[in-house]
């Protein structure tokens, strides 16, 4: 298996701010799969660039495609878009819990934008860009990625 987290933010990427959610939802991903190789990349809050990114991930046999950042109502912030150009299906369920589990201790967590979907064998979930967001929304999916996951490559029935 082979995972990939993009960090989604013109002022990391600028070297302005310290990129610490990509990395957090790093290392949550290899406390759950310490086998999994995992790749972290800092991208601009460009469309283009983050759907390039997502493809090329995809044709390149990540199994799961995190995002992290610019899926707020900021003027830049278009992942969710960028992640619609790319998703063949849709997963809402996987935002609806997120957002369900942020807002239980911040009610701001219902702003977020973030779609999940697959393409092909691929699943891309676009995460909070702040580490406090980005690692609870891991802990409220993570089981269901588990699942999700197993299906997706057809090793699993549904429970």
């Amino acid at each position: 298996m082979f995972f990939a987290v993009l960090t989604i933010s013109d002022r990391c990427s600028r070297g302005l701010m310290t990129d610490t959610a990509g990395p957090a939802v790093i290392s949550r991903l290899k406390e759950q799969w310490p086998d999994v190789k995992i790749h972290g990349r800092l991208l601009m809050d460009d469309e283009e660039a983050i759907v390039a990114a997502l493809k090329e991930l995809c044709m390149g046999g990540a199994d799961l495609v995190l995002t992290v950042g610019g899926t707020g109502l900021g003027p830049r912030d278009c992942t969710p878009e960028a992640t619609r150009k790319v998703i063949e299906r849709e997963a809402p369920g996987l935002a609806e819990a997120m957002r369900a589990k942020g807002a239980e201790g911040n009610p701001y967590a219902w702003l977020s934008r973030g779609v999940a979907g697959l393409r092909g064998k691929t699943l891309i979930v676009n995460l909070p860009g702040s580490r406090r967001g980005a690692e609870e929304s891991w802990i409220a999916i993570a089981a269901l990625v588990r699942h999700g996951l197993e299906v997706a490559r057809g090793g699993q029935n549904h429970l």
